[in-house]
């Protein structure tokens, strides 16, 4: 299952919460797990949540795979990350930052980092 991954591919990651991991898909196949003491990072992201996907969470309340963070693969590990990025089904149609007390919706980033069972953003 474990394919390699190089500098440039192009990713999507997902919280896997059967495995309570981060799930990697490269090419719609799933070829990796990232789990709380790994790290993985990306650069030139976009926030993806699929309309369907969410409308059958709200109408069925079970979750399913309908959201993933999209991006490219980057071995250079160095940024400061700023803020966590959120998603819940039950609350919005999109990705979130909270600053200040105040939610604001993500849909791109810079650089995110995968670490401890978050999502770090850099905008």
């Amino acid at each position: 299952m474990t394919e390699e991954l190089l500098d440039g591919d192009r990713i999507e990651v997902y919280r896997n919460l059967h495995k309570d991991c981060f799930s990697i898909r490269k090419n719609g196949k799933v070829v990796k797990y990232v789990y709380d003491t790994d790290e993985l990072y990306m650069k030139d992201i976009k926030f993806v949540v699929q309309s369907a996907g969410h409308a059958k969470v709200l109408r069925e309340q079970k979750k399913n795979v309908h959201a993933f963070v999209r991006g490219t693969y980057d071995e250079n590990k160095r940024g400061t990350m700023q803020m966590v990025a959120h998603y819940n089904p039950y609350r919005y149609d999109y990705f979130f930052t909270i600053f200040g007390g105040n939610v604001r919706p993500l849909y791109e980033a810079r650089k995110v980092a995968l670490s401890r069972g978050k999502v770090y953003v850099t905008l």
